[in-house]
Protein backbone atom coordinates (compact mmCIF):
# COMPACT_ATOMS: atom_id res chain seq x y z
CA UNK A 1 0.00 0.00 0.00
CA UNK A 2 3.27 2.56 0.61
CA UNK A 3 3.89 3.26 -2.73
CA UNK A 4 3.56 6.15 -5.59
CA UNK A 5 0.21 7.49 -4.01
CA UNK A 6 2.10 8.94 -1.23
CA UNK A 7 5.45 9.95 -2.96
CA UNK A 8 4.03 11.17 -5.86
CA UNK A 9 0.34 11.33 -6.51
CA UNK A 10 -0.75 13.25 -3.20
CA UNK A 11 0.99 16.62 -4.24
CA UNK A 12 -0.17 16.01 -8.04
CA UNK A 13 -3.83 16.37 -6.28
CA UNK A 14 -2.66 19.15 -3.54
CA UNK A 15 -1.43 21.56 -6.38
CA UNK A 16 -4.04 21.32 -8.78
CA UNK A 17 -7.37 19.97 -7.59
CA UNK A 18 -7.52 20.40 -3.62
CA UNK A 19 -5.30 22.71 -2.24
CA UNK A 20 -3.89 22.04 1.51
CA UNK A 21 -7.89 20.68 1.51
CA UNK A 22 -6.23 17.74 0.11
CA UNK A 23 -5.35 16.07 4.11
CA UNK A 24 -9.06 15.48 4.20
CA UNK A 25 -9.35 14.36 1.10
CA UNK A 26 -7.17 11.28 2.17
CA UNK A 27 -9.43 11.09 5.49
CA UNK A 28 -12.25 10.34 2.68
CA UNK A 29 -10.66 8.11 0.81
CA UNK A 30 -9.68 6.40 3.92
CA UNK A 31 -13.43 5.80 5.30
CA UNK A 32 -14.33 4.31 2.04
CA UNK A 33 -11.51 1.88 1.60
CA UNK A 34 -11.80 1.00 5.52
CA UNK A 35 -16.00 -0.01 4.64
CA UNK A 36 -14.88 -1.84 1.47
CA UNK A 37 -12.16 -3.40 3.60
CA UNK A 38 -14.43 -4.57 5.95
CA UNK A 39 -16.44 -6.37 3.38
CA UNK A 40 -13.71 -7.69 1.97
CA UNK A 41 -12.52 -9.32 5.24
CA UNK A 42 -16.02 -11.15 5.50
CA UNK A 43 -15.92 -12.41 1.92
CA UNK A 44 -12.08 -13.62 2.06
CA UNK A 45 -12.99 -15.37 5.84
CA UNK A 46 -15.76 -17.05 4.17
CA UNK A 47 -13.99 -18.06 0.92
CA UNK A 48 -10.79 -18.58 1.89
CA UNK A 49 -9.34 -19.04 -1.91
CA UNK A 50 -6.96 -17.08 -4.21
CA UNK A 51 -8.59 -14.80 -6.31
CA UNK A 52 -10.12 -11.86 -4.42
CA UNK A 53 -12.95 -9.77 -5.58
CA UNK A 54 -12.66 -12.89 -8.99
CA UNK A 55 -13.42 -15.74 -6.28
CA UNK A 56 -15.93 -14.05 -4.46
CA UNK A 57 -18.32 -12.91 -7.36
CA UNK A 58 -17.70 -16.31 -8.88
CA UNK A 59 -19.49 -17.67 -5.89
CA UNK A 60 -21.84 -15.21 -5.17
CA UNK A 61 -23.02 -13.97 -8.69
CA UNK A 62 -22.05 -16.58 -11.03
CA UNK A 63 -19.92 -17.07 -14.14
CA UNK A 64 -20.65 -13.68 -16.14
CA UNK A 65 -20.55 -11.14 -13.04
CA UNK A 66 -17.39 -12.87 -11.67
CA UNK A 67 -15.36 -12.57 -15.57
CA UNK A 68 -16.41 -8.67 -15.30
CA UNK A 69 -14.59 -8.23 -11.92
CA UNK A 70 -11.47 -10.27 -13.03
CA UNK A 71 -11.59 -8.14 -16.02
CA UNK A 72 -11.70 -5.17 -13.95
CA UNK A 73 -8.77 -6.27 -11.34
CA UNK A 74 -6.97 -6.95 -14.73
CA UNK A 75 -7.39 -3.21 -15.43
CA UNK A 76 -6.23 -2.74 -11.67
CA UNK A 77 -3.03 -4.11 -11.80
CA UNK A 78 -1.75 -4.28 -15.16
CA UNK A 79 -2.38 -0.11 -14.74
CA UNK A 80 -1.20 -0.40 -11.46
CA UNK A 81 2.42 -1.98 -12.28
CA UNK A 82 2.71 0.25 -15.22
CA UNK A 83 2.22 3.62 -13.63
CA UNK A 84 4.17 2.75 -10.63
CA UNK A 85 7.30 2.01 -13.10
CA UNK A 86 7.66 4.81 -14.41
CA UNK A 87 7.15 6.94 -11.23
CA UNK A 88 9.81 5.19 -9.71
CA UNK A 89 12.26 5.47 -13.13
CA UNK A 90 11.27 9.51 -11.97
CA UNK A 91 12.45 8.76 -8.52
CA UNK A 92 15.82 6.95 -9.62
CA UNK A 93 17.18 9.85 -11.81
CA UNK A 94 16.01 12.14 -8.56
CA UNK A 95 18.42 10.02 -6.60
CA UNK A 96 20.93 9.90 -8.60
CA UNK A 97 21.20 13.57 -8.93
CA UNK A 98 21.55 13.60 -5.53
CA UNK A 99 24.38 11.52 -4.88
CA UNK A 100 26.17 13.87 -7.66
CA UNK A 101 25.69 11.81 -10.71
CA UNK A 102 24.03 14.03 -13.24
CA UNK A 103 22.93 12.27 -16.82
CA UNK A 104 24.04 14.41 -19.64
CA UNK A 105 20.28 15.98 -21.32
CA UNK A 106 20.27 12.87 -24.26
CA UNK A 107 20.28 10.63 -21.95
CA UNK A 108 18.14 11.75 -19.17
CA UNK A 109 15.38 12.28 -21.33
CA UNK A 110 14.41 8.73 -21.14
CA UNK A 111 14.01 8.51 -17.38
CA UNK A 112 11.13 10.38 -16.59
CA UNK A 113 7.53 9.23 -15.95
CA UNK A 114 6.09 11.50 -18.97
CA UNK A 115 8.83 10.73 -21.24
CA UNK A 116 7.87 10.04 -24.83
CA UNK A 117 10.20 6.98 -24.63
CA UNK A 118 11.19 5.38 -21.21
CA UNK A 119 13.86 2.67 -21.06
CA UNK A 120 13.91 2.24 -17.34
CA UNK A 121 10.16 1.63 -16.70
CA UNK A 122 10.26 -1.58 -19.15
CA UNK A 123 13.77 -3.02 -18.21
CA UNK A 124 12.27 -3.15 -14.33
CA UNK A 125 9.50 -4.96 -15.43
CA UNK A 126 11.20 -7.47 -17.47
CA UNK A 127 13.46 -7.63 -14.78
CA UNK A 128 10.86 -8.51 -11.66
CA UNK A 129 8.93 -10.22 -14.34
CA UNK A 130 11.61 -12.99 -14.68
CA UNK A 131 12.20 -12.86 -11.14
CA UNK A 132 8.23 -14.15 -10.89
CA UNK A 133 8.61 -16.26 -13.48
CA UNK A 134 11.54 -18.39 -12.13
CA UNK A 135 9.68 -18.61 -8.63
CA UNK A 136 11.46 -15.70 -6.69
CA UNK A 137 9.29 -15.07 -3.87
CA UNK A 138 10.34 -12.59 -1.08
CA UNK A 139 10.65 -14.33 1.96
CA UNK A 140 9.25 -12.35 5.26
CA UNK A 141 12.09 -11.89 6.73
CA UNK A 142 13.06 -9.52 3.47
CA UNK A 143 9.38 -8.21 3.20
CA UNK A 144 9.62 -7.06 7.38
CA UNK A 145 12.61 -5.50 6.35
CA UNK A 146 11.55 -3.54 3.58
CA UNK A 147 8.21 -2.44 5.44
CA UNK A 148 10.60 -1.65 8.13
CA UNK A 149 12.14 0.43 5.81
CA UNK A 150 9.12 2.19 4.01
CA UNK A 151 7.30 3.30 7.17
CA UNK A 152 10.96 4.53 8.70
CA UNK A 153 10.99 7.00 5.51
CA UNK A 154 7.83 7.94 6.35
CA UNK A 155 8.43 8.67 10.02
CA UNK A 156 11.37 10.76 8.74
CA UNK A 157 9.48 12.92 6.66
CA UNK A 158 7.24 13.25 9.75
CA UNK A 159 9.81 14.38 11.87
CA UNK A 160 12.35 16.07 9.85
CA UNK A 161 9.45 18.25 7.88
CA UNK A 162 7.38 18.78 11.02
CA UNK A 163 10.06 21.22 12.36
CA UNK A 164 10.02 23.26 9.10
CA UNK A 165 6.07 23.74 9.14
CA UNK A 166 4.38 27.06 8.06
CA UNK A 167 1.13 27.79 9.02
CA UNK A 168 0.90 30.35 6.20
CA UNK A 169 0.57 27.38 3.49
CA UNK A 170 -2.38 25.52 5.19
CA UNK A 171 -4.47 28.85 4.31
CA UNK A 172 -6.80 29.09 2.48
CA UNK A 173 -6.88 25.72 3.81
CA UNK A 174 -10.10 25.11 1.28
CA UNK A 175 -9.09 27.27 -1.36
CA UNK A 176 -12.09 29.44 -3.68
CA UNK A 177 -13.25 27.16 -6.46
CA UNK A 178 -12.13 28.18 -10.04
CA UNK A 179 -14.18 26.98 -12.89
CA UNK A 180 -13.16 24.50 -15.06
CA UNK A 181 -11.58 25.61 -18.39
CA UNK A 182 -14.10 25.29 -21.63
CA UNK A 183 -12.15 21.93 -22.87
CA UNK A 184 -11.83 20.51 -19.51
CA UNK A 185 -12.64 16.70 -18.96
CA UNK A 186 -15.87 16.92 -16.20
CA UNK A 187 -16.41 14.25 -13.59
CA UNK A 188 -19.66 12.11 -14.23
CA UNK A 189 -21.46 14.30 -11.58
CA UNK A 190 -20.71 17.50 -13.36
CA UNK A 191 -22.33 16.12 -16.44
CA UNK A 192 -25.29 14.61 -15.16
CA UNK A 193 -26.35 17.41 -13.33
CA UNK A 194 -25.12 20.32 -16.11
CA UNK A 195 -22.78 21.74 -14.05
CA UNK A 196 -19.30 22.51 -15.07
CA UNK A 197 -17.70 21.51 -11.25
CA UNK A 198 -13.86 22.86 -11.88
CA UNK A 199 -11.10 22.38 -9.70
CA UNK A 200 -10.67 23.32 -5.61
CA UNK A 201 -13.45 23.83 -3.21
CA UNK A 202 -15.85 21.66 -1.49
CA UNK A 203 -16.04 19.39 -4.65
CA UNK A 204 -12.11 19.64 -4.88
CA UNK A 205 -11.72 17.51 -1.89
CA UNK A 206 -14.29 14.44 -3.30
CA UNK A 207 -12.74 14.82 -6.49
CA UNK A 208 -9.25 14.48 -5.38
CA UNK A 209 -10.48 11.99 -2.74
CA UNK A 210 -11.53 9.93 -5.85
CA UNK A 211 -8.19 9.56 -6.98
CA UNK A 212 -6.15 9.37 -4.36
CA UNK A 213 -8.00 6.00 -3.27
CA UNK A 214 -4.89 4.79 -5.80
CA UNK A 215 -2.88 5.13 -2.65
CA UNK A 216 -4.57 2.78 -0.29
CA UNK A 217 -5.31 -0.07 -3.64
CA UNK A 218 -3.06 -2.92 -1.65
CA UNK A 219 -5.16 -4.25 0.97
CA UNK A 220 -7.57 -5.58 -1.60
CA UNK A 221 -4.49 -8.21 -2.85
CA UNK A 222 -4.16 -9.68 0.11
CA UNK A 223 -7.16 -11.74 -0.61
CA UNK A 224 -5.25 -13.10 -3.75
CA UNK A 225 -2.98 -14.73 -1.04
CA UNK A 226 -5.68 -16.90 0.54
CA UNK A 227 -4.51 -20.20 -0.47
CA UNK A 228 -1.17 -19.48 0.75
CA UNK A 229 -1.79 -18.12 4.66
CA UNK A 230 -1.23 -20.80 7.71
CA UNK A 231 -4.86 -19.50 9.21
CA UNK A 232 -6.83 -17.03 6.61
CA UNK A 233 -10.08 -16.84 8.55
CA UNK A 234 -8.26 -15.02 11.02
CA UNK A 235 -4.97 -13.52 9.36
CA UNK A 236 -6.50 -11.84 6.25
CA UNK A 237 -9.76 -10.21 7.63
CA UNK A 238 -6.60 -8.66 10.03
CA UNK A 239 -4.21 -7.47 7.31
CA UNK A 240 -6.99 -5.75 5.37
CA UNK A 241 -7.87 -4.37 8.34
CA UNK A 242 -4.94 -3.21 10.14
CA UNK A 243 -3.18 -1.93 7.09
CA UNK A 244 -5.76 0.57 6.15
CA UNK A 245 -6.08 1.84 9.60
CA UNK A 246 -2.09 2.01 9.96
CA UNK A 247 -0.88 3.51 6.40
CA UNK A 248 -4.25 6.11 7.29
CA UNK A 249 -2.10 7.14 10.35
CA UNK A 250 0.66 7.14 7.85
CA UNK A 251 -0.62 9.05 4.84
CA UNK A 252 -2.73 11.84 6.92
CA UNK A 253 0.48 12.91 8.60
CA UNK A 254 2.75 12.91 5.38
CA UNK A 255 -0.05 14.70 3.72
CA UNK A 256 0.20 17.66 6.51
CA UNK A 257 3.61 17.73 6.55
CA UNK A 258 3.93 18.18 2.45
CA UNK A 259 1.46 20.63 2.77
CA UNK A 260 2.79 22.45 5.03
CA UNK A 261 6.45 22.95 3.30
CA UNK A 262 5.61 24.73 0.41
CA UNK A 263 2.86 26.63 -1.05
CA UNK A 264 0.28 24.01 -2.60
CA UNK A 265 0.53 24.97 -6.30
CA UNK A 266 4.47 24.08 -5.92
CA UNK A 267 3.61 20.09 -5.18
CA UNK A 268 3.20 19.23 -8.53
CA UNK A 269 6.36 18.11 -9.75
CA UNK A 270 7.56 14.52 -10.01
CA UNK A 271 9.00 13.64 -7.06
CA UNK A 272 6.79 15.87 -4.99
CA UNK A 273 8.06 14.47 -1.01
CA UNK A 274 11.26 14.70 -1.52
CA UNK A 275 11.36 18.20 -3.96
CA UNK A 276 9.35 19.50 -0.61
CA UNK A 277 12.43 18.46 1.56
CA UNK A 278 14.98 20.41 -1.08
CA UNK A 279 13.00 23.50 -0.52
CA UNK A 280 13.49 23.78 2.77
CA UNK A 281 17.07 22.76 2.67
CA UNK A 282 17.50 18.65 3.93
CA UNK A 283 19.08 17.65 0.53
CA UNK A 284 20.30 14.46 3.30
CA UNK A 285 16.52 13.52 3.93
CA UNK A 286 15.60 13.94 0.52
CA UNK A 287 18.13 11.90 -0.18
CA UNK A 288 16.98 8.65 1.81
CA UNK A 289 13.26 9.92 0.77
CA UNK A 290 14.71 8.43 -2.94
CA UNK A 291 16.14 5.64 -1.25
CA UNK A 292 12.67 4.59 0.65
CA UNK A 293 10.98 5.44 -2.34
CA UNK A 294 13.09 3.30 -4.74
CA UNK A 295 12.83 0.28 -1.90
CA UNK A 296 8.93 1.00 -1.91
CA UNK A 297 7.72 1.12 -5.24
CA UNK A 298 9.95 -2.05 -6.70
CA UNK A 299 8.45 -4.09 -3.70
CA UNK A 300 4.87 -2.69 -4.88
CA UNK A 301 5.27 -3.99 -8.68
CA UNK A 302 6.58 -6.95 -7.40
CA UNK A 303 3.50 -7.84 -5.08
CA UNK A 304 1.04 -6.36 -7.90
CA UNK A 305 2.37 -8.53 -10.48
CA UNK A 306 1.91 -11.36 -8.25
CA UNK A 307 -1.58 -10.62 -7.64
CA UNK A 308 -2.23 -10.20 -11.57
CA UNK A 309 -0.49 -13.70 -12.16
CA UNK A 310 -3.07 -15.00 -9.08
CA UNK A 311 -5.58 -13.63 -10.90
CA UNK A 312 -5.30 -15.02 -14.79
CA UNK A 313 -4.12 -18.21 -12.93
CA UNK A 314 -7.40 -18.31 -11.50
CA UNK A 315 -9.36 -17.09 -14.58
CA UNK A 316 -7.36 -19.78 -16.26
CA UNK A 317 -7.90 -22.73 -14.50
CA UNK A 318 -12.05 -21.85 -15.04
CA UNK A 319 -11.45 -21.55 -18.20
CA UNK A 320 -12.07 -18.08 -19.25
CA UNK A 321 -8.89 -17.68 -20.16
CA UNK A 322 -6.69 -20.32 -22.00
CA UNK A 323 -6.06 -23.31 -20.12
CA UNK A 324 -2.63 -23.34 -20.26
CA UNK A 325 -2.55 -19.75 -17.83
CA UNK A 326 -3.89 -22.09 -15.03
CA UNK A 327 -1.17 -24.15 -14.83
CA UNK A 328 1.77 -24.26 -12.64
CA UNK A 329 5.23 -24.89 -14.53
CA UNK A 330 6.67 -27.74 -13.99
CA UNK A 331 10.68 -26.59 -13.91
CA UNK A 332 9.75 -23.17 -11.81
CA UNK A 333 6.66 -24.56 -9.28
CA UNK A 334 4.97 -20.86 -10.54
CA UNK A 335 2.48 -20.33 -12.76
CA UNK A 336 4.78 -19.17 -15.12
CA UNK A 337 3.02 -18.75 -17.87
CA UNK A 338 -0.20 -16.33 -16.15
CA UNK A 339 2.94 -14.16 -14.36
CA UNK A 340 4.72 -13.71 -18.56
CA UNK A 341 1.40 -12.80 -19.26
CA UNK A 342 1.19 -10.20 -16.92
CA UNK A 343 4.42 -9.02 -16.99
CA UNK A 344 4.37 -8.50 -20.61
CA UNK A 345 0.62 -6.92 -20.57
CA UNK A 346 2.71 -4.23 -18.13
CA UNK A 347 5.16 -3.98 -19.89
CA UNK A 348 3.23 -2.15 -23.22
CA UNK A 349 1.77 0.05 -21.25
CA UNK A 350 4.83 1.53 -19.42
CA UNK A 351 5.58 2.65 -22.98
CA UNK A 352 2.55 4.46 -23.55
CA UNK A 353 4.18 7.90 -22.21
CA UNK A 354 0.90 9.55 -20.78
CA UNK A 355 0.66 6.44 -18.64
CA UNK A 356 0.55 8.49 -15.37
CA UNK A 357 -2.58 10.02 -16.30
CA UNK A 358 -4.10 6.78 -16.22
CA UNK A 359 -4.64 6.54 -12.51
CA UNK A 360 -8.23 7.07 -12.41
CA UNK A 361 -8.78 3.80 -14.25
CA UNK A 362 -7.31 2.14 -12.23
CA UNK A 363 -8.84 3.79 -8.85
CA UNK A 364 -12.12 2.92 -11.50
CA UNK A 365 -11.34 -0.91 -11.79
CA UNK A 366 -10.70 -0.96 -7.79
CA UNK A 367 -14.15 0.63 -7.09
CA UNK A 368 -15.75 -1.58 -9.55
CA UNK A 369 -14.47 -5.06 -7.45
CA UNK A 370 -15.70 -2.79 -4.18
CA UNK A 371 -19.06 -2.70 -5.16
CA UNK A 372 -19.71 -6.09 -5.56
CA UNK A 373 -18.20 -6.68 -2.47
CA UNK A 374 -20.43 -5.41 -0.83
CA UNK A 375 -23.56 -6.47 -2.67
CA UNK A 376 -21.66 -9.83 -1.97
CA UNK A 377 -21.78 -9.55 1.67
CA UNK A 378 -25.74 -8.96 1.62
CA UNK A 379 -26.11 -11.56 -0.44
CA UNK A 380 -24.51 -14.29 1.00
CA UNK A 381 -25.64 -13.13 4.51
CA UNK A 382 -29.39 -13.71 2.93
CA UNK A 383 -28.71 -17.01 0.57
CA UNK A 384 -26.18 -18.63 2.92
CA UNK A 385 -26.85 -17.69 6.26
CA UNK A 386 -25.32 -20.28 8.50
CA UNK A 387 -21.65 -19.97 6.28
CA UNK A 388 -18.69 -20.29 8.81
CA UNK A 389 -17.43 -16.90 8.39
CA UNK A 390 -13.85 -15.84 10.42
CA UNK A 391 -15.24 -12.17 10.49
CA UNK A 392 -18.48 -10.79 10.71
CA UNK A 393 -19.01 -6.91 9.36
CA UNK A 394 -20.88 -5.53 11.75
CA UNK A 395 -24.61 -3.99 11.61
CA UNK A 396 -25.88 -5.67 8.57
CA UNK A 397 -27.39 -4.42 6.58
CA UNK A 398 -26.36 -0.77 7.20
CA UNK A 399 -22.13 -1.31 7.13
CA UNK A 400 -21.82 -2.96 3.30
CA UNK A 401 -24.86 -0.73 1.95
CA UNK A 402 -22.64 2.68 3.44
CA UNK A 403 -19.54 0.94 1.48
CA UNK A 404 -21.70 0.63 -1.46
CA UNK A 405 -23.42 4.57 -1.26
CA UNK A 406 -19.43 5.93 -1.02
CA UNK A 407 -18.27 3.99 -3.50
CA UNK A 408 -20.84 5.06 -6.18
CA UNK A 409 -20.10 8.47 -4.71
CA UNK A 410 -16.42 8.54 -5.47
CA UNK A 411 -17.00 6.60 -9.21
CA UNK A 412 -18.98 9.94 -10.13
CA UNK A 413 -16.51 11.92 -8.73
CA UNK A 414 -14.36 10.41 -11.84
CA UNK A 415 -14.12 12.10 -15.01
CA UNK A 416 -16.13 11.19 -18.23
CA UNK A 417 -13.49 10.42 -19.65
CA UNK A 418 -12.56 7.93 -17.36
CA UNK A 419 -15.57 6.94 -17.56
CA UNK A 420 -15.40 6.31 -21.45
CA UNK A 421 -12.57 4.24 -21.38
CA UNK A 422 -13.92 1.93 -19.04
CA UNK A 423 -16.85 1.26 -20.73
CA UNK A 424 -14.86 0.59 -23.68
CA UNK A 425 -12.59 -1.73 -21.79
CA UNK A 426 -15.37 -3.59 -20.53
CA UNK A 427 -17.29 -4.12 -23.91
CA UNK A 428 -14.03 -5.91 -24.87
CA UNK A 429 -14.14 -7.85 -21.79
CA UNK A 430 -18.10 -8.91 -22.77
CA UNK A 431 -16.81 -9.64 -26.25
CA UNK A 432 -14.34 -11.72 -24.81
CA UNK A 433 -16.59 -13.62 -22.56
CA UNK A 434 -18.92 -14.04 -25.39
CA UNK A 435 -16.46 -15.12 -27.87
CA UNK A 436 -14.46 -17.40 -25.82
CA UNK A 437 -14.89 -17.39 -22.08
CA UNK A 438 -18.08 -18.83 -22.36
CA UNK A 439 -18.17 -21.30 -24.58
CA UNK A 440 -14.84 -22.74 -23.00
CA UNK A 441 -15.48 -22.34 -19.31
CA UNK A 442 -14.84 -25.31 -17.19
CA UNK A 443 -18.44 -24.29 -15.93
CA UNK A 444 -19.84 -24.55 -19.53
CA UNK A 445 -17.90 -28.14 -19.87
CA UNK A 446 -18.18 -29.38 -16.72
CA UNK A 447 -19.33 -33.15 -17.50
CA UNK A 448 -16.52 -33.00 -20.15
CA UNK A 449 -13.55 -31.53 -18.29
CA UNK A 450 -10.54 -33.24 -18.12
CA UNK A 451 -7.26 -32.41 -16.20
CA UNK A 452 -3.68 -32.93 -18.40
CA UNK A 453 -0.82 -33.76 -16.66
CA UNK A 454 0.57 -30.51 -15.43
CA UNK A 455 -2.80 -29.31 -14.79
CA UNK A 456 -3.07 -28.07 -11.06
CA UNK A 457 -6.35 -27.50 -8.71
CA UNK A 458 -9.26 -27.39 -10.74
CA UNK A 459 -10.11 -23.44 -10.21
CA UNK A 460 -12.84 -21.79 -8.41
CA UNK A 461 -15.22 -23.14 -10.96
CA UNK A 462 -15.97 -25.69 -8.98
CA UNK A 463 -16.61 -23.97 -5.93
CA UNK A 464 -19.30 -25.67 -4.15
CA UNK A 465 -20.61 -24.47 -0.61
CA UNK A 466 -21.36 -28.52 0.92
CA UNK A 467 -22.95 -27.99 4.63
CA UNK A 468 -22.71 -31.27 6.39
CA UNK A 469 -23.28 -29.29 9.63
CA UNK A 470 -24.69 -25.92 9.91
CA UNK A 471 -21.33 -23.93 10.67
CA UNK A 472 -19.40 -26.22 8.33
CA UNK A 473 -17.36 -24.66 4.95
CA UNK A 474 -15.40 -27.26 2.66
CA UNK A 475 -14.48 -26.14 -1.03
CA UNK A 476 -15.00 -29.12 -3.50
CA UNK A 477 -12.36 -29.10 -6.73
CA UNK A 478 -13.82 -32.30 -8.32
CA UNK A 479 -15.47 -31.33 -10.96
CA UNK A 480 -19.40 -32.12 -10.04
CA UNK A 481 -20.82 -35.13 -12.17
CA UNK A 482 -24.64 -33.84 -12.13
CA UNK A 483 -27.03 -30.77 -12.08
CA UNK A 484 -25.06 -29.47 -14.90
CA UNK A 485 -25.19 -25.60 -15.27
CA UNK A 486 -27.14 -25.13 -12.27
CA UNK A 487 -24.40 -22.59 -9.98
CA UNK A 488 -25.23 -20.60 -13.19
CA UNK A 489 -28.38 -20.70 -13.51
CA UNK A 490 -28.48 -19.55 -9.97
Amino acid sequence: MIGSGIFSLSGKQAANVAGPAVILSFVVAALVCLLAAACYAELSSTIPVSGSAYTFSYVTFGEMWAWLVGWALVLELVTAAAIVARVWSAYFLATLNGFGVVLPDGLAQFFGPEAKVNLVAPLLILLLTAMIVTGTKLSSRVLTVVVAAKVAVILLIVVVGATHIKMENFKPFVPMERPAPATANPTLLGWMLDSSFGSFGLMGIFTAASAIVFAFIGFDLIATASEDARNPRKTVPQGMLLGVVVVTVLYVAVAIVMVGLRPYGQLGGAAPVSEAMEAVGEGWAADVVNLGALLALMTVIMVVLIAQSRVLFNMGRDGLLPKSLGRVSRVYSSPARAATAAGLAALALTLYPKVVELEELLVIGALFCFAFCAVGVLRLRRTEPNLERGFRVPLVPLIPLLSLAATLWLMLNLKTGTWTKFGIWMLIGLAIYGLYGRWHSRLANEESWDFEVGDTDPGTGGLQVIRHEPTELRVDRTPPKSNRGKHMRN
